[in-house]
């Protein structure tokens, strides 16, 4: 594949200082499962033809790696349903010598029996699996699949020894009732687990704020059972909490405490828009420029190409929000936008 060379070889910033640093792709919005939080009940797939090539995505991922980006997460929908995601985790390994230092994917495990080992020989370095729920009945409801194969993802994982975080999605009258059971399970297996406020991503558009199970739900639900110590917060969404000092769990409270103040993503659609934020409005078309740059072999063209991709990518980073909250504000009286987190990813 030919790289994209970086026509100014510095960190792409936002208007408020902050530098971008880790890059969500996702590569399909097709999913086996209906999470209510994601996933519209009657889904419109994008058609084959519009998806961005892994060869395309390879392009901007080097482009992206030359200009600051250390962490790329692969993501969906659920990324191992689109064939040759494997073979792409393998191509990536050849931007850790220009600066890549981690590759990682997010995935509901279903499928991780049967690929957890490719995934560890093609080079991924960690996981994040999403389980919102440990009652069999309860999860079904959720996803509308059976829990068994995604324990079977789990434990496939673990023998293949790939380091994975869980997430639990939270939801009132849905499944907040799974607080201490998680918490008792990744406590006995060792699993780190990480609990993520319901945010108003979900296809059908039904979130309101009563739905949320905030950060102080939760830690008033934990300290039913455990002594919590807050920790310091790292470079990273979750807010860190001991418990019984044995056992460290992350809340991630993009409603009640959001931290877009430190945010250091940004995220490409598997049709190749780019989003400087999870909740912008609108996304900067890339595909057309990708494919051509895939394709072009007039180098004075690619060049051109390759500049309006910097100049393009640039101006729409450096604009990115403040952060939810003002963005929530600006936009109350608008039409809701058609995108949700099975085509931005987690």
């Amino acid at each position: 594949m030919n790289g994209i060379v970086s026509l100014n070889p510095s960190i792409f910033q936002d208007q408020y200082g902050r530098n971008k640093r880790k890059l969500r792709i996702s590569v399909t919005d097709r999913c086996n499962f209906k999470c209510m939080y994601c996933m519209p009940e009657h889904p419109e797939w994008m058609k084959k033809q519009d998806l961005l090539s892994f060869e395309a995505l390879y392009q901007f991922c080097d482009f992206m790696v030359q200009n600051g980006i250390e962490k790329i997460r692969i993501t969906g929908g659920e990324p191992l349903m689109r064939l040759g995601v494997v073979h792409f985790i393998r191509d990536l390994q050849k931007l850790r010598v220009k600066g890549l230092k981690r590759i990682s994917i997010t995935t509901n495990a279903h499928y991780l029996k049967k690929y957890a080992h490719e995934l560890k020989l093609a080079g991924l370095d960690d996981l994040n699996i999403s389980l919102d729920s440990l009652d069999p009945e309860q999860f079904l409801f959720l996803t509308k699949k059976k829990l068994k194969p995604v324990l079977d993802g789990i434990a496939a994982v673990q023998d293949v020894g790939l380091p994975f975080k869980i997430n639990t999605v939270l939801m009132k009258g849905k499944n907040d009732d799974q607080i201490l059971p998680m918490v008792n399970w990744a406590k006995q297996h060792k699993i780190p687990l990480r609990f993520i406020e319901f945010m108003p991503l979900d296809g059908d558009q039904h979130w309101t704020q009563a739905d949320v199970v905030t950060e102080q739900d939760i830690l008033n639900t934990l300290s039913s059972q455990f002594q919590i110590q807050e920790l310091q917060q790292e470079h990273e969404p979750a807010r860190l909490y001991r418990l019984n000092d044995e056992y460290d769990v992350g809340i991630i409270s993009t409603i009640s405490h959001s931290f877009c103040g430190e945010c250091d993503r940004i995220r490409l659609t598997a049709q190749g828009e780019l989003y400087n934020c999870l909740f912008a409005r609108q996304g900067l078309m890339l595909k057309p420029l990708l494919d051509q740059l895939v394709t072009e072999k007039d180098e004075v063209i690619r060049q051109v190409a390759n500049q309006a991709l910097y100049q393009q990518t640039s101006t729409y980073i450096w604009h990115k929000a403040k952060g939810f909250h003002s963005l929530n504000q600006q936009t109350q009286n608008q039409q809701p936008r058609k995108i949700s987190m099975h085509m931005l990813g987690g």
